[in-house]
């Protein structure tokens, strides 16, 4: 199929309309994910609880998010992308109410569960977006400002969400959450088309179910055992170990169920090719290189008296955190613009390549010279948070399957997450057991095994096929 600058199939007006949509429903996502950040320590005492269940009720957000994005993206692709996308809002509204008004830690966590409905709300917002447009510079771009958008609002999102638990209590973030979601859901409602493209079809729930035990168990095993890090437990390990064979073999009944589905959730050729699990692969890997790094190891290292800076909090986020997704926020547009003339795995690999940049200089230089390591996480936001991250959300959609244009979204986004928690499980344990190198030596091996994974990374980048309906043809 040629995509040699194909208008889009919308006039510029509805094109922004769409925009317009898609956009409100990701920020009301996204506030989700981000915006409590800050505001966990007031939770904790307004909920009179500790801090272990507040950051449980966290865990389960993501996890229910993450399992939530491995079937609805197919299923819209069945009922209808605009009314999945519409349910993923209310239902989210309905969860921030229960979270805005619960008594205790409990109603809370019932809160959070429902609010994960809106875990693929990005991977769908891509697909109606990529429905609507045809012109491959034009999605790219959208594409860029979206994602950009879900890296977070330049950190806006995290800092208003400690004014409001400061002075507000932590409740006023559910509500303004809940009217988010609420004009989310009209204006998806209003302005954006339905589609669905496999109408008629019927949903594999067997294989669904398999697949969702299989990431949930994976998922929680991973959570289980980042407790290991801070002390051992038989207990842990042992659990730990139970739901890793629980994973195993879940994901082998899905495999089976798949092959004798008359209509299965994805065909077993599709999870054979490389178009499937090369970016699955990429992603993961580039997810456990980097991903504690930047949002654990090193605002840590910079905290830390000895051998780090000992700078405070608010300076951290300043020098570190805001720079990196306020670059990222800025950068995402640029390269999604640049992904359908250059070439989507190319402007991935420059990510890649200049994200092992990052890291090294992080581990050379940065770790004795504090504009050093702002400069290695300066350009971890550029090339890692604008250019890499967007570039492997971005195949998610473009590689999967003409037949089934929800399978791959859903698997990557479960594949950001498994990367995530597999990152902040590998990198602190390393922490933990090189200790006896002393804490310099210990953050200069972690950091450097994160620089290896991230090149690992890079080396699975190079097997994944070009998506040539995606890009413009020279």
């Amino acid at each position: 199929m040629s995509t040699t600058l194909r208008e889009t199939k919308t006039s510029r007006g509805t094109t922004a309309a769409l925009m317009a949509a898609l956009l409100t429903a990701c920020v009301a996502f996204q506030l989700n994910a981000s915006m409590l950040s800050p505001a966990l320590v007031t939770m904790g005492e307004e909920l009179q609880t500790d801090q272990a269940s507040i950051g449980l009720s966290q865990t389960w957000f993501f996890t229910t998010a993450a399992l939530f994005s491995l079937f609805l993206p197919r299923l819209s692709d069945v009922v209808g992308r605009k009314r999945i996308l519409v349910g993923m809002m209310l239902l989210t509204a309905v969860g921030s109410v229960i979270a805005a008004l619960a008594p205790d830690v409990t109603w809370l966590f019932v809160g959070r569960i429902v609010q994960g409905v809106s875990g693929p709300t990005v991977p769908l917002c891509l697909i109606m977006l990529r429905t609507a447009v045809a012109n491959p510079k034009s999605y790219g771009a959208m594409m860029g400002v979206i994602l950009a958008v879900n890296g977070g609002v330049a950190g806006v999102d995290s800092f208003l969400g400690g004014y409001m638990a400061e002075h507000y209590g932590f409740r006023s973030i559910f509500w303004l959450m809940v009217v988010l979601a609420v004009i989310a859901a009209v204006l998806v409602a209003v302005l954006t088309d339905e589609s669905k493209p496999q109408a008629g079809t019927a949903m594999d729930w067997r294989g669904v179910f398999f697949i969702v035990v299989a990431v949930g168990a994976m998922l929680t095993a991973l959570n289980e055992a980042a407790k290991l890090v801070g002390a051992f437990s038989t207990g842990t390990l042992l659990l730990s170990l139970v739901l890793i064979a629980v994973a195993a073999a879940a994901f082998l009944a899905f495999w089976r169920t798949e092959k004798h589905a008359k209509q299965p959730m994805v065909e077993i050729v599709h999870l054979r090719q490389r178009s499937t699990w090369a970016p699955l692969l990429t992603t993961v890997l580039t997810m456990t290189g980097i991903f504690a790094v930047i949002n654990g190891i090193v605002p840590a290292y910079v905290q830390a008296a000895a051998p780090g800076f000992g700078i405070g909090p608010t300076e951290t986020a300043l020098l570190i955190l805001t720079p990196y997704a306020l670059l990222g926020w800025v950068f995402g547009p640029i390269s999604g613009r640049l992904a359908p003339t250059f070439g989507y795995n190319k402007v991935l690999r420059i990510g890649l390549l200049g994200s092992i940049a990052a890291l090294a200089i992080i581990v050379f230089f940065g770790l004795d010279n504090l504009p050093l390591m702002v400069t290695g996480t300066v350009l971890l936001g550029i090339m890692y948070a604008g250019t890499a991250n967007i570039m492997l959300n971005g195949l998610g959609v473009v590689l999967s399957p003409p037949g089934n244009p929800g399978f791959l979204p859903g698997m990557n986004a479960g594949a950001f997450n498994l990367g995530a928690g597999l990152s902040f499980l590998v990198l602190p344990a390393v922490l933990v057991g090189t200790s006896a190198l002393g804490d310099r030596g210990s953050y200069l091996t972690v950091v450097t095994v994160g620089l290896v994974i991230t090149i690992a990374a890079f080396a699975a980048s190079l097997l994944i096929p070009k998506p040539v309906d995606a890009e413009v043809e020279k």
